[in-house]
């Protein structure tokens, strides 16, 4: 997931937007690339749940991304070797309208053909205190 606010004040802050505590979620199965169906049979769904009702819904496929999965790997592999393998992430490609926000209890789910169904809860997270001296 991505922190838009922070993403959208500048491109160079991308790394940033995807960068923070329960950011990146992998599940429920890795799938290699070769069990695949092809681009135009993998559909991807995004729902956001609020409440048990649906507060966004979206779809596309795999073969609807700009870039298509052969091009990113050898992009990825150009300069880096990964010798014990390498999970390329690439997003959904669906996007909620730039007024919406996630909310502390939502759940998200992916599905996505040949994988299954990843879902995650939004938490608030209290700042812990910071490190220092206590006096007594």
């Amino acid at each position: 997931m991505s922190a838009r606010d922070i993403e959208g004040e500048n491109p160079l802050y991308l790394p940033q937007a995807k960068f923070y505590e329960h950011a990146c979620a992998i599940g429920p199965l890795i799938t290699l690339a070769g069990a695949m169906p092809g681009p135009e049979q993998t559909h991807i769904g995004l729902t956001i749940e609020r409440a048990g009702k649906p507060a966004f819904q979206g779809s596309t496929t795999v073969a609807s991304m700009a870039r298509p999965f052969e091009d990113l790997i050898a992009w990825l592999g150009k300069e880096t070797s990964f010798p014990n393998g390498v999970i390329l992430l690439t997003g959904t490609g669906i996007v909620p309208p730039d007024d919406f926000t996630l909310a502390a209890g939502d759940i998200v789910h992916i599905d996505i053909t040949g994988i299954g169904r990843l879902s995650n809860s939004v938490e608030s997270l209290k700042k812990e205190p910071e490190c220092g001296m206590e006096s007594h």
